[in-house]
């Protein structure tokens, strides 16, 4: 509590005991890094200043607007929860962390930050930046991984947290560990709790706190066909239960292998029905990669120049659409897209 004063880092949701921002702030701020969060924040509160404006919005405007931050469910659950406030608590966050776990999308950290932030409510929050100071403070070996864990830190945070200050001692814990007792080259020599740190003082702060290592991610190879048509560029919503749900991407076939011969590429055009115009099949550049949280998928993107359209019978079977560039722009895309997109100059 001493310490954060002199530290903290000026951010927007500091400054606020709004319940809908923070909760915006809290979502946005999940596995994503403040400096990469605090642009999105802001472009949200910008576009949707209510719960209600949230909740009035279509999936692919949000969906759009959140571009680039991945994990892309959260954004659905961001628009669902909106949803969830206003037609069955008047557009009013429920007052206390018990009611805040009732709403879709939030779970007990993010129910306790809006109960303390917002609500001044005593209960602990346990994010990653906690974990980490308790670990190496109290020398706790549990696996964070792990439900007993995760229940022995909840229990302790709760039996910390300040009685005349809990929003303010939430914030200071979580901002000790985000820029004091990072998880790589703690500032140790210069921690006002090393003396007392039990991680420090036994040599561990390199050894704790204890996760189990998750899986090594599996490698994805995805054949994008770009099929374009005088001005236009065919597209789809991707609709199946499978990564980037309701963004839109190209013709896809994933293969076991990374390269496609020349005369599968062509195969599959005229299986969609295309005429392809003659020499107007574009090397596919170097592939692209991009990494998620479970998988990696590298891309090769294969350009076709079509004489005709594609016929309707295609279109209706595959779910393609033909848009401008203009239109485009205004598609929710991965981020692997978006950049091919720009590279090529369509966007």
């Amino acid at each position: 509590m001493d310490w954060y004063p002199r530290h903290r880092r000026d951010l927007p949701w500091r400054h606020t005991r709004d319940p809908y921002a923070i909760w915006l702030s809290e979502i946005i701020l999940q596995q994503t890094r403040v400096q990469q969060g605090l642009p999105y924040y802001q472009k949200f509160l910008a576009a949707y200043p209510t719960v209600h404006d949230l909740a009035a919005a279509p999936e692919q405007e949000v969906l759009r607007l959140w571009q680039g931050l991945g994990y892309y469910s959260r954004a659905r659950n961001l628009r669902h929860t909106a949803q969830q406030v206003v037609d069955e608590y008047g557009g009013v966050f429920p007052g206390s962390y018990a009611g805040l776990l009732k709403l879709r999308g939030i779970g007990p950290y993010t129910a306790a930050a809006i109960a303390s932030f917002a609500y001044d409510e005593r209960v602990g929050v346990v994010d990653g930046n906690v974990y980490r100071v308790l670990a190496r403070v109290f020398g706790i070996s549990a696996d964070v991984a792990t439900p007993a864990a995760r229940r022995e830190f909840q229990l302790l945070a709760d039996q910390l947290i300040s009685v005349e200050q809990p929003a303010e001692y939430n914030q200071a814990i979580m901002e000790f560990g985000a820029i004091q007792c990072t998880p790589a080259n703690p500032d140790c020599l210069f921690c006002p709790l090393r003396e007392q740190c039990f991680a420090f003082q036994h040599g561990l702060v390199r050894q704790l706190p204890v996760k189990t290592k998750a899986k090594a991610a599996r490698t994805r190879y995805f054949q994008y066909f770009v099929l374009r048509h005088a001005d236009t560029v065919y597209l789809r919503r991707r609709a199946d239960k499978d990564i980037w749900h309701s963004l839109y991407d190209f013709w896809l076939r994933e293969t076991p292998q990374a390269e496609l011969a020349p005369q599968q590429v062509l195969a599959e055009a005229e299986r969609l029905g295309s005429r392809i115009a003659a020499n107007r099949v574009a090397e596919p550049a170097a592939a692209m990669r991009h990494a998620l949280s479970h998988q990696k998928v590298e891309a090769r993107f294969h350009e076709l120049w079509l004489d005709q359209p594609l016929p309707d019978q295609a279109l209706e079977q595959t779910g393609l659409q033909a848009f401008t560039s203009a239109q485009i722009e205004q598609l929710p895309k991965p981020v692997i897209i978006s950049n091919f997109l720009a590279r090529q100059g369509i966007i």
